[in-house]
């Protein structure tokens, strides 16, 4: 459904987006990331023909977005950072407007409109004006314009931005249902979001993809290792002595409060051995309060792979230069 090849974009001398290549499966939900001016939004605005690329293509829906600009544009519904809202029309007005210019025929434009009013739960805001609507409503408001004319393809540029954790369901489950009928590209900040609702990731950074692929296998990918945190209470050194034959363990930590421990131990391979640690620690004659099992998570490859060594080093001048506690 889109294909980028070598996409670039220039600025002058600031190379914002440097020959990206990638592609969206019809019917998937592509989660586009990356750290803040890592060229996200450009890329957004080059396949939904805002701006012309420098050099290289990109097709949507079979449609090249530089020679064939307006056909791509009849086919995307885009929802930019900041909604493109007329503060002074009604909701209603403004969903009419907005599907009358995107092409939908008089007798379907009431139909679509409703529709979109009723999947955006707008439905007692539709008489209202937009410039009375809170944020969130305002929010609301850029999805139904971006979905009105029922495009194939949908480009959503932090769709969750000012709302409430009750409304941010809402909107992801929409996002959700919309899938398989539509095509669409989500980028968000909020990456427990992506988890839920995404088939597939781009990671990019410094305008260079970093990484694709399902999010299961960039976890695996990552770190193939596995840590527990166990909280227990008793005499400690005799799990001491049988974790370290415990097969595949990497690492233990301690920290202790009289007879109360918190033990962090960290094993090779996804493989749970949560079961045999619990019946070590009873074999030992701990009592067993807590036990958590962690592995690395969408938010971890995110850092693995978009933090600098000038990062890392900027973090590391700042602890240096705390004041001790």
């Amino acid at each position: 459904m889109i294909t980028v090849e070598h996409l670039t974009k220039r600025y002058g001398s600031t190379l914002a987006v440097n020959d990206l290549n990638f592609t969206v499966e019809a019917g998937e939900i592509l989660g586009f990331l990356g750290p803040n001016g890592a060229g996200k939004t450009t890329t957004m605005r080059m396949l939904t023909g805002y701006m012309p690329p420098t050099s290289g293509t990109a097709k949507v829906a079979g449609y090249d977005v530089l020679a064939e600009s307006l056909a791509v544009r009849q086919r995307i519904g885009y929802l930019p950072e900041t909604p493109p809202l007329y503060r002074e029309m009604t909701v209603e007005g403004y969903l009419h407007f907005v599907a009358s210019i995107k092409g939908v025929s008089a007798g379907e434009r009431s139909g679509r409109v409703d529709w979109a009013v009723k999947r955006c739960g707008l439905g007692e805001r539709r008489h209202q004006l937009i410039r009375k609507l809170s944020k969130g409503f305002r929010q609301r408001v850029g999805i139904a314009q971006a979905i009105v004319h029922d495009p194939p393809v949908i480009i959503l540029d932090e769709p969750t931005v000012g709302l409430d954790p009750k409304q941010i369901i809402e909107v992801r489950n929409l996002i959700k249902s919309l899938a398989g009928d539509h095509t669409i590209i989500l980028s968000t900040h909020i990456l427990p979001e992506v988890s839920m609702t995404c088939n597939r990731v781009v990671i990019i950074q410094k305008g260079q993809v970093v990484a694709t692929d399902t999010i299961d296998r960039l976890v695996s990918q990552s770190d193939d290792r596995t840590q527990y945190e166990l909280k227990l209470a008793g005499h400690l050194e005799p799990l001491r002595q049988a974790l370290a034959q415990f097969p595949g363990v990497e690492g233990v930590q301690v920290q202790s409060e009289g007879e109360n421990h918190v033990v962090t131990l960290t094993t090779a391979g996804a493989t749970d051995v949560g079961p045999e640690l619990t019946a070590l620690v009873v074999q030992t004659g701990l009592k067993l309060y807590e036990m958590n099992r962690r592995r690395a998570t969408l938010e971890d490859v995110f850092l693995q792979l978009t933090t600098t060594e000038t990062d890392l080093a900027e973090e590391s001048a700042v602890t240096d230069n705390q004041e001790p506690v």
